[in-house]
């Protein structure tokens, strides 16, 4: 018990460096709401397209089949390209520049998104989109890996994918309001307004990072932040040599390291536990029900559940993991589980579907689906960590390789298990869904074992050093 109390105490009243604390304050506040934002307008430019299918878009433009899939395929192709050269452009470009840049064209082809015609043309739109998409979420873990210490990623992680989160879960009440209030006006139907109006809202926020964003520790101009503090900053992270990248050497041993393909693995595992929520099962269930006919609010509105189920497991989680000093597989555990009993429920009311109760199974298997996005910022704050004393750009390379995998799954996976025309009860995505949950409890329990052994090989090297500077014996190999 005393143990606990003293973890409690250190965890709630770290102690800092003189000025430390004052500057952790202030990359709270120009980093995080940069990227809260921007992510929030991401997800919110993301999802609307699943809001706009079942608020008439799908009847005004003529879907049949699995267009509503292929168009995510789409952009998710588009997203997997994009994701490595994005994030070796931070180190080229500085990152307050690249990340409003690729804001500005992702809102204007959102706006663009308002003049289809046919699924086709957003098909192509999308595709871009995804490549314009690419290096938010990876490129700001590896920013806020570059600038918090281990002990603060975890809840920074939280925060910042929660407001992903909230993106989707507003963009439900937003095309609920646009949709009452704006259907019709200037000859427009409702879901047209809502791909004008969120690509205008992303504006400001890439006005906003273009002027205020940091950049990194070491390139750091930010006209808030004094020599001292800059400094300071340098001082917080461990000092790894940071060469150009574009090698074949670099790139060799990069795709040739357990820690890239470890990882890699992990998130395209734990990419698919997150299918209900990201191929919006829900709405399209509530969409094909089988006994009652949803109104278009209820269609919009009811799913919103699932993200804010998401928020607040992401923040418990995050925080959890920093107060039990990172042990960050434990989610792998809990996802595991969640997938599994989910999944279970939903087949279970498959079996019986015009009884109310299992209407409620449904909603409550849906709902408890939406704990799982606690991976998100778990697992790449996992990665940060193990990756700490790497080079900054293989850590880059690690992050982008495992949204690309991830994704690259994801682009057939979808299709396969998850089709529209599936629904409303998607039996084969649930079996689909039983066995990446297993799969991921086996593969955390041996990356945990294997990150843990390098860990303490890298502590013993460091003590046996007589240099007393922190540097891993594999940053050479990237050279």
């Amino acid at each position: 018990m005393a143990m606990t109390r003293s973890t409690l105490r250190e965890y709630f009243h770290t102690e800092y460096q003189p000025g430390e604390r004052k500057l952790v304050q202030k990359i709270d506040f120009f980093i995080l709401t940069f990227c809260c934002l921007s992510y929030f307008t991401n997800y919110l430019d993301r999802s609307n397209l699943s809001n706009a299918y079942v608020s008439g878009m799908e009847e005004d433009l003529g879907f049949v089949g699995n267009q509503l899939n292929i168009i995510n395929t789409c952009f998710t192709v588009g997203y997997v390209i994009g994701q490595i050269p994005a994030n070796l452009s931070l180190h080229y470009v500085k990152p307050r520049y690249f990340f409003p840049a690729c804001m500005v064209v992702w809102a204007g082809l959102t706006m663009v998104t308002a003049s289809a015609q046919k699924p086709q043309s957003i098909m192509a739109i999308r595709f871009f989109q995804g490549i314009a998409e690419a290096t938010t979420f990876v490129g700001t873990h590896y920013i806020l890996g570059s600038w918090y210490t281990e002990r603060e990623l975890g809840k920074r992680s939280g925060i910042f994918t929660a407001s992903g989160l909230a993106g989707t879960m507003i963009g439900g009440f937003i095309q609920t309001g646009i949709h009452s209030s704006l259907d019709g006006r200037n000859g427009l139907r409702g879901w047209r307004w809502l791909f004008i109006i969120d690509g205008i809202i992303t504006l400001p926020v890439a006005l906003y990072g273009f002027i205020f964003f940091p950049d990194t520790p070491s390139t750091t101009k930010a006209f808030y932040l004094t020599e001292s503090e800059r400094a300071l900053a340098v001082s917080r992270v461990p000092p790894v040599e940071d060469r150009s990248p574009v090698s074949w050497t670099f790139f060799k041993n990069a795709f040739s390291s357990w820690l890239f393909w470890g990882f890699v693995v992990l998130w395209i595992i734990a990419g698919e536990t997150e299918s209900f929520s990201t191929n919006t099962l829900m709405a399209l269930y509530l969409k094909k029900h089988p006994t009652t006919t949803y109104s278009v609010p209820q269609l919009n509105n009811y799913p919103t559940g699932v993200p804010a189920v998401g928020i607040i497991s992401t923040l418990f989680w995050a925080t959890l993991t920093d107060f039990l000093r990172g042990k960050r597989y434990l989610v792998g555990y809990f996802i595991g589980i969640t997938g599994v009993v989910t999944s279970a429920m939903v087949l279970a009311a498959s079996k019986d579907p015009t009884n109310p109760a299992s209407t409620a199974v449904v909603f409550g298997a849906y709902y408890w689906a939406g704990a799982v996005y606690a991976c998100q910022a778990t697992f790449f704050a996992w990665a940060n960590d193990a990756l700490r004393y790497e080079q900054h750009m293989f850590r880059a390379i690690v992050l982008a390789g495992m949204n690309l995998g991830s994704n690259a799954v994801n682009a057939w996976w979808s299709i396969i298990f998850y089709g529209a025309s599936m629904a409303p009860w998607f039996t084969k995505g649930m079996w689909a869904m039983i066995a990446v949950s297993i799969l991921l409890a086996i593969w955390t329990a041996g990356l945990s074992y294997m990150t843990t052994k390098h860990e303490r090989a890298r502590r013993a090297e460091f003590t046996e050093s007589s240099s007393g500077v922190v540097v891993d014996h594999k940053i050479a190999e990237y050279a």
